[in-house]
Protein backbone atom coordinates (compact mmCIF):
# COMPACT_ATOMS: atom_id res chain seq x y z
CA UNK A 1 0.00 0.00 0.00
CA UNK A 2 2.80 2.30 0.84
CA UNK A 3 4.76 1.79 -2.59
CA UNK A 4 0.96 2.46 -4.02
CA UNK A 5 0.85 5.38 -2.59
CA UNK A 6 4.23 6.94 -3.44
CA UNK A 7 3.77 6.00 -6.75
CA UNK A 8 0.67 7.96 -7.08
CA UNK A 9 2.20 10.68 -5.46
CA UNK A 10 5.39 10.89 -7.98
CA UNK A 11 4.93 14.54 -9.85
CA UNK A 12 2.93 13.86 -13.06
CA UNK A 13 2.91 15.85 -16.03
CA UNK A 14 -0.67 15.14 -17.45
CA UNK A 15 -4.02 16.09 -16.44
CA UNK A 16 -6.14 13.07 -17.16
CA UNK A 17 -9.82 13.53 -16.49
CA UNK A 18 -12.62 10.73 -16.64
CA UNK A 19 -14.35 9.87 -19.75
CA UNK A 20 -17.07 7.53 -19.11
CA UNK A 21 -19.06 5.88 -21.42
CA UNK A 22 -22.14 3.22 -21.80
CA UNK A 23 -21.76 -0.67 -22.79
CA UNK A 24 -20.37 -1.05 -25.87
CA UNK A 25 -23.33 -2.18 -29.01
CA UNK A 26 -23.97 -5.91 -29.26
CA UNK A 27 -22.40 -8.32 -31.64
CA UNK A 28 -25.26 -8.65 -33.73
CA UNK A 29 -26.78 -7.66 -37.29
CA UNK A 30 -23.89 -6.51 -39.00
CA UNK A 31 -21.65 -6.67 -35.80
CA UNK A 32 -22.16 -10.47 -35.20
CA UNK A 33 -18.84 -11.88 -35.49
CA UNK A 34 -17.43 -13.99 -38.40
CA UNK A 35 -13.81 -15.03 -38.96
CA UNK A 36 -13.49 -12.84 -42.77
CA UNK A 37 -10.37 -11.37 -41.57
CA UNK A 38 -8.59 -15.09 -40.82
CA UNK A 39 -8.43 -15.44 -44.82
CA UNK A 40 -5.19 -14.14 -45.81
CA UNK A 41 -1.26 -14.64 -45.03
CA UNK A 42 1.66 -12.91 -43.75
CA UNK A 43 4.36 -11.25 -45.80
CA UNK A 44 7.44 -10.00 -44.28
CA UNK A 45 7.97 -11.72 -41.17
CA UNK A 46 10.37 -10.35 -39.08
CA UNK A 47 11.44 -7.56 -42.19
CA UNK A 48 8.76 -5.08 -41.28
CA UNK A 49 7.73 -4.26 -37.90
CA UNK A 50 4.72 -2.16 -37.50
CA UNK A 51 3.33 -1.11 -41.24
CA UNK A 52 0.95 2.23 -40.08
CA UNK A 53 0.02 2.97 -43.18
CA UNK A 54 -0.46 3.02 -47.19
CA UNK A 55 0.30 4.37 -50.10
CA UNK A 56 0.31 3.16 -53.85
CA UNK A 57 1.07 3.90 -57.38
CA UNK A 58 0.15 1.76 -59.82
CA UNK A 59 2.92 -0.78 -59.77
CA UNK A 60 4.52 0.07 -55.70
CA UNK A 61 2.64 0.07 -52.22
CA UNK A 62 4.44 2.10 -49.60
CA UNK A 63 4.49 2.26 -46.04
CA UNK A 64 6.39 3.47 -42.68
CA UNK A 65 7.43 1.55 -39.92
CA UNK A 66 7.89 1.76 -36.28
CA UNK A 67 11.54 2.30 -36.66
CA UNK A 68 11.35 5.38 -38.87
CA UNK A 69 11.89 3.75 -42.25
CA UNK A 70 10.13 3.91 -45.05
CA UNK A 71 9.46 1.36 -47.66
CA UNK A 72 8.54 0.38 -51.34
CA UNK A 73 6.95 -2.97 -51.68
CA UNK A 74 6.95 -4.10 -55.56
CA UNK A 75 4.45 -6.43 -57.44
CA UNK A 76 6.58 -9.51 -56.83
CA UNK A 77 6.02 -8.83 -53.23
CA UNK A 78 10.27 -7.19 -52.86
CA UNK A 79 10.38 -5.14 -50.49
CA UNK A 80 12.87 -1.43 -50.61
CA UNK A 81 14.23 0.24 -48.03
CA UNK A 82 13.60 3.84 -49.52
CA UNK A 83 14.85 6.30 -46.44
CA UNK A 84 14.03 6.90 -42.59
CA UNK A 85 12.77 9.75 -41.07
CA UNK A 86 15.23 9.93 -38.03
CA UNK A 87 17.82 8.75 -36.87
CA UNK A 88 19.26 5.10 -37.64
CA UNK A 89 20.01 3.70 -34.71
CA UNK A 90 20.10 -0.36 -33.13
CA UNK A 91 17.35 0.57 -30.58
CA UNK A 92 14.84 1.80 -33.14
CA UNK A 93 12.79 -1.68 -33.54
CA UNK A 94 11.04 -0.38 -30.32
CA UNK A 95 8.11 2.22 -29.72
CA UNK A 96 10.24 3.63 -26.95
CA UNK A 97 12.38 5.27 -29.34
CA UNK A 98 10.21 6.94 -31.53
CA UNK A 99 10.87 10.50 -30.45
CA UNK A 100 14.52 9.95 -31.97
CA UNK A 101 14.15 7.50 -34.37
CA UNK A 102 11.25 8.84 -36.23
CA UNK A 103 7.83 7.55 -36.56
CA UNK A 104 5.70 7.79 -40.12
CA UNK A 105 1.78 7.50 -39.63
CA UNK A 106 0.05 9.11 -42.42
CA UNK A 107 1.35 7.61 -46.21
CA UNK A 108 0.27 9.70 -49.45
CA UNK A 109 1.17 10.13 -52.30
CA UNK A 110 0.21 13.72 -53.45
CA UNK A 111 -0.39 14.96 -57.75
CA UNK A 112 3.52 15.18 -58.39
CA UNK A 113 4.04 11.33 -57.56
CA UNK A 114 5.66 12.24 -54.25
CA UNK A 115 5.50 10.82 -51.16
CA UNK A 116 3.41 12.98 -48.44
CA UNK A 117 4.52 11.56 -44.91
CA UNK A 118 3.08 12.61 -41.47
CA UNK A 119 6.12 11.36 -39.04
CA UNK A 120 4.72 11.99 -35.10
CA UNK A 121 8.05 13.05 -34.02
CA UNK A 122 9.67 15.27 -36.99
CA UNK A 123 6.36 16.85 -38.72
CA UNK A 124 5.23 16.82 -42.67
CA UNK A 125 7.64 15.32 -45.66
CA UNK A 126 8.00 15.25 -48.93
CA UNK A 127 9.77 12.22 -49.93
CA UNK A 128 11.12 11.04 -53.69
CA UNK A 129 9.77 7.12 -53.58
CA UNK A 130 12.79 6.42 -55.93
CA UNK A 131 15.47 8.47 -54.68
CA UNK A 132 14.56 8.70 -51.00
CA UNK A 133 15.53 12.02 -50.92
CA UNK A 134 12.96 14.21 -48.85
CA UNK A 135 12.08 17.22 -47.93
CA UNK A 136 10.48 18.77 -44.23
CA UNK A 137 7.68 21.24 -44.59
CA UNK A 138 8.33 24.22 -42.66
CA UNK A 139 6.28 26.20 -40.09
CA UNK A 140 3.68 23.38 -39.47
CA UNK A 141 3.13 23.35 -35.55
CA UNK A 142 2.70 20.14 -34.31
CA UNK A 143 2.99 17.80 -31.28
CA UNK A 144 1.92 13.92 -32.68
CA UNK A 145 1.25 13.75 -36.13
CA UNK A 146 -0.88 11.42 -37.22
CA UNK A 147 -3.94 10.85 -39.86
CA UNK A 148 -3.22 12.10 -43.39
CA UNK A 149 -5.43 12.74 -46.46
CA UNK A 150 -5.03 14.77 -49.73
CA UNK A 151 -7.21 16.15 -52.33
CA UNK A 152 -6.88 15.07 -55.56
CA UNK A 153 -8.28 18.33 -56.96
CA UNK A 154 -6.16 20.66 -55.44
CA UNK A 155 -3.98 19.19 -53.73
CA UNK A 156 -4.36 20.26 -49.92
CA UNK A 157 -2.82 18.21 -47.28
CA UNK A 158 -5.70 17.15 -44.62
CA UNK A 159 -3.64 16.01 -41.50
CA UNK A 160 -4.21 15.42 -37.48
CA UNK A 161 -2.21 16.38 -34.87
CA UNK A 162 -3.65 14.11 -31.96
CA UNK A 163 -2.71 16.26 -29.30
CA UNK A 164 -1.15 20.06 -29.21
CA UNK A 165 0.64 19.30 -26.12
CA UNK A 166 2.08 15.51 -25.83
CA UNK A 167 3.20 12.84 -27.90
CA UNK A 168 2.64 9.16 -27.86
CA UNK A 169 4.00 8.99 -24.26
CA UNK A 170 0.99 11.20 -22.13
CA UNK A 171 -1.45 10.36 -24.65
CA UNK A 172 -2.95 8.67 -21.71
CA UNK A 173 -4.31 11.98 -20.70
CA UNK A 174 -7.19 12.11 -23.23
CA UNK A 175 -8.20 15.07 -23.40
CA UNK A 176 -9.57 17.34 -25.82
CA UNK A 177 -6.20 18.61 -27.43
CA UNK A 178 -6.09 17.01 -30.63
CA UNK A 179 -6.95 19.30 -34.08
CA UNK A 180 -7.59 18.53 -37.82
CA UNK A 181 -5.35 21.08 -39.78
CA UNK A 182 -4.75 21.76 -43.45
CA UNK A 183 -1.41 22.65 -45.36
CA UNK A 184 -1.48 24.33 -48.81
CA UNK A 185 2.14 23.09 -50.36
CA UNK A 186 1.98 26.30 -52.94
CA UNK A 187 1.93 28.78 -50.35
CA UNK A 188 2.99 27.08 -47.20
CA UNK A 189 -0.01 28.52 -45.43
CA UNK A 190 -1.67 26.47 -42.14
CA UNK A 191 -5.01 26.34 -41.52
CA UNK A 192 -6.46 24.98 -37.95
CA UNK A 193 -9.83 23.76 -39.43
CA UNK A 194 -11.19 22.12 -36.02
CA UNK A 195 -9.69 21.96 -32.68
CA UNK A 196 -10.85 20.51 -29.32
CA UNK A 197 -10.61 17.25 -30.56
CA UNK A 198 -9.83 13.79 -28.70
CA UNK A 199 -7.08 11.88 -30.09
CA UNK A 200 -8.01 12.67 -33.39
CA UNK A 201 -6.58 9.91 -36.09
CA UNK A 202 -7.12 8.59 -39.77
CA UNK A 203 -9.27 10.98 -41.72
CA UNK A 204 -10.64 10.39 -45.23
CA UNK A 205 -12.50 12.51 -47.51
CA UNK A 206 -15.66 11.52 -49.48
CA UNK A 207 -14.99 9.86 -53.09
CA UNK A 208 -16.77 14.01 -54.45
CA UNK A 209 -14.61 15.58 -51.29
CA UNK A 210 -17.39 16.99 -50.32
CA UNK A 211 -17.29 15.32 -46.51
CA UNK A 212 -14.45 14.10 -44.51
CA UNK A 213 -14.84 11.78 -41.55
CA UNK A 214 -12.12 11.85 -38.76
CA UNK A 215 -12.02 9.05 -35.89
CA UNK A 216 -11.92 10.34 -32.18
CA UNK A 217 -9.49 7.57 -30.98
CA UNK A 218 -9.62 8.12 -27.30
CA UNK A 219 -13.65 8.38 -27.00
CA UNK A 220 -14.27 5.86 -29.88
CA UNK A 221 -15.97 7.73 -32.10
CA UNK A 222 -16.27 9.17 -35.97
CA UNK A 223 -16.93 12.78 -36.79
CA UNK A 224 -18.22 13.76 -40.57
CA UNK A 225 -16.52 17.42 -41.25
CA UNK A 226 -18.52 19.49 -43.84
CA UNK A 227 -17.29 21.57 -46.50
CA UNK A 228 -19.01 23.50 -48.74
CA UNK A 229 -22.07 25.96 -47.28
CA UNK A 230 -21.79 24.13 -44.00
CA UNK A 231 -17.99 24.59 -44.09
CA UNK A 232 -16.58 24.42 -40.45
CA UNK A 233 -19.06 22.63 -38.97
CA UNK A 234 -18.92 18.78 -37.49
CA UNK A 235 -21.33 15.87 -36.92
CA UNK A 236 -21.43 12.91 -35.07
CA UNK A 237 -21.41 10.14 -37.58
CA UNK A 238 -20.67 7.12 -34.94
CA UNK A 239 -20.34 7.69 -31.07
CA UNK A 240 -20.02 4.41 -28.32
CA UNK A 241 -18.82 2.08 -31.29
CA UNK A 242 -17.87 -1.46 -31.10
CA UNK A 243 -13.55 -0.77 -30.61
CA UNK A 244 -11.46 2.36 -30.69
CA UNK A 245 -11.61 4.04 -34.52
CA UNK A 246 -7.48 3.98 -36.05
CA UNK A 247 -7.10 5.03 -39.89
CA UNK A 248 -10.15 5.42 -42.26
CA UNK A 249 -10.01 4.54 -45.67
CA UNK A 250 -11.72 4.33 -48.88
CA UNK A 251 -12.61 1.05 -50.10
CA UNK A 252 -12.21 -0.28 -53.86
CA UNK A 253 -16.15 -0.02 -54.40
CA UNK A 254 -16.81 3.76 -52.43
CA UNK A 255 -17.90 2.64 -49.08
CA UNK A 256 -15.30 3.66 -45.99
CA UNK A 257 -12.88 0.89 -43.99
CA UNK A 258 -11.88 1.65 -40.61
CA UNK A 259 -9.04 -0.17 -38.70
CA UNK A 260 -9.54 -0.52 -35.22
CA UNK A 261 -6.73 -0.87 -33.01
CA UNK A 262 -8.58 -2.22 -30.34
CA UNK A 263 -12.50 -3.67 -29.74
CA UNK A 264 -13.97 -2.98 -26.70
CA UNK A 265 -16.28 -5.96 -25.79
CA UNK A 266 -15.22 -8.10 -22.77
CA UNK A 267 -13.39 -11.11 -23.79
CA UNK A 268 -11.77 -12.68 -20.48
CA UNK A 269 -11.55 -9.50 -18.84
CA UNK A 270 -13.02 -5.79 -19.84
CA UNK A 271 -11.49 -3.93 -22.84
CA UNK A 272 -8.51 -2.00 -20.82
CA UNK A 273 -8.89 1.84 -22.09
CA UNK A 274 -12.50 1.40 -21.05
CA UNK A 275 -11.79 -0.31 -17.51
CA UNK A 276 -9.18 3.25 -16.86
CA UNK A 277 -11.65 5.85 -18.58
CA UNK A 278 -13.38 6.75 -15.56
CA UNK A 279 -9.99 6.97 -13.40
CA UNK A 280 -7.46 9.64 -14.11
CA UNK A 281 -5.44 8.51 -10.58
CA UNK A 282 -4.96 5.38 -12.61
CA UNK A 283 -4.06 6.96 -15.84
CA UNK A 284 -1.45 9.09 -13.85
CA UNK A 285 -0.27 5.89 -13.02
CA UNK A 286 0.55 4.20 -16.42
CA UNK A 287 3.00 7.24 -17.14
CA UNK A 288 5.72 5.46 -15.62
CA UNK A 289 5.10 2.50 -18.07
CA UNK A 290 7.20 2.11 -20.97
CA UNK A 291 5.14 2.48 -24.33
CA UNK A 292 6.52 -1.17 -25.25
CA UNK A 293 4.99 -2.98 -22.36
CA UNK A 294 0.79 -1.74 -23.03
CA UNK A 295 1.08 -4.02 -26.29
CA UNK A 296 -0.08 -6.77 -23.72
CA UNK A 297 -2.73 -5.25 -22.36
CA UNK A 298 -4.42 -4.93 -26.52
CA UNK A 299 -6.48 -8.05 -26.55
CA UNK A 300 -5.65 -10.83 -29.95
CA UNK A 301 -8.71 -9.57 -31.82
CA UNK A 302 -8.31 -8.18 -35.45
CA UNK A 303 -11.73 -6.17 -36.49
CA UNK A 304 -12.36 -3.82 -39.32
CA UNK A 305 -15.57 -1.55 -39.81
CA UNK A 306 -17.11 -1.25 -43.27
CA UNK A 307 -19.30 1.96 -43.36
CA UNK A 308 -21.55 3.49 -46.36
CA UNK A 309 -21.28 6.99 -47.04
CA UNK A 310 -23.58 8.15 -44.70
CA UNK A 311 -21.70 6.80 -41.97
CA UNK A 312 -23.93 3.69 -40.84
CA UNK A 313 -22.08 0.15 -40.41
CA UNK A 314 -23.16 -2.37 -43.50
CA UNK A 315 -20.71 -4.64 -42.99
CA UNK A 316 -17.74 -6.14 -40.07
CA UNK A 317 -14.48 -8.35 -40.85
CA UNK A 318 -13.36 -10.41 -37.76
CA UNK A 319 -10.38 -12.08 -36.72
CA UNK A 320 -11.48 -13.32 -32.80
CA UNK A 321 -8.47 -15.40 -32.35
CA UNK A 322 -5.91 -13.45 -33.41
CA UNK A 323 -5.03 -16.04 -36.58
CA UNK A 324 -3.68 -13.46 -38.95
CA UNK A 325 -3.90 -10.34 -37.13
CA UNK A 326 -4.87 -7.72 -34.59
CA UNK A 327 -4.59 -4.05 -33.23
CA UNK A 328 -5.24 -3.19 -37.07
CA UNK A 329 -3.90 0.56 -38.04
CA UNK A 330 -5.27 0.79 -41.85
CA UNK A 331 -7.31 -1.18 -44.67
CA UNK A 332 -6.11 -0.44 -48.01
CA UNK A 333 -6.77 -1.73 -50.80
CA UNK A 334 -4.70 -1.91 -54.06
CA UNK A 335 -4.94 -4.39 -57.02
CA UNK A 336 -7.13 -7.13 -55.46
CA UNK A 337 -5.01 -7.05 -52.37
CA UNK A 338 -6.26 -5.90 -48.69
CA UNK A 339 -3.21 -4.28 -47.14
CA UNK A 340 -3.97 -4.45 -43.30
CA UNK A 341 -1.60 -2.32 -41.11
CA UNK A 342 -0.75 -2.31 -37.80
CA UNK A 343 1.47 0.03 -35.21
CA UNK A 344 3.75 -2.62 -33.59
CA UNK A 345 3.55 -6.00 -34.94
CA UNK A 346 6.55 -7.87 -36.49
CA UNK A 347 4.65 -8.48 -39.95
CA UNK A 348 2.25 -7.62 -42.85
CA UNK A 349 -1.20 -9.09 -42.91
CA UNK A 350 -3.01 -9.16 -46.80
CA UNK A 351 -6.39 -10.57 -47.54
CA UNK A 352 -6.24 -11.67 -51.13
CA UNK A 353 -10.06 -11.41 -52.82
Amino acid sequence: MAVAVGVYLLPSPIDPKPHLKGPPPALEGPLAVNTRLQRGRRLFTGKLHGPESFAADEQNVYTGSVDGKLWRIGPDDSLTFITHTGQNRPECSSTDYEPVCGRPHGVRLDRRGQLIVADSYFGLYSVDPQMGEKTLANGVPFAFLNGLEISSRTGVVYFTDSSSRWGRRHVMELNSLGRLLSYEPQTGNVTVLLDSLYMPNGIALSPDETFLLLAETSIARILYWLKGPKAGTKEVVLDNMIGYPDNIRLSDHGTFLVGMTTPRFQKVLPPFLDLVAPYPAVKRLLQIIPLSWFNILLPYYGLVLELGLDGEIVGTLHDPQGRLTWAVSDVFQHRGRTYLGSTDLPFLPVLES
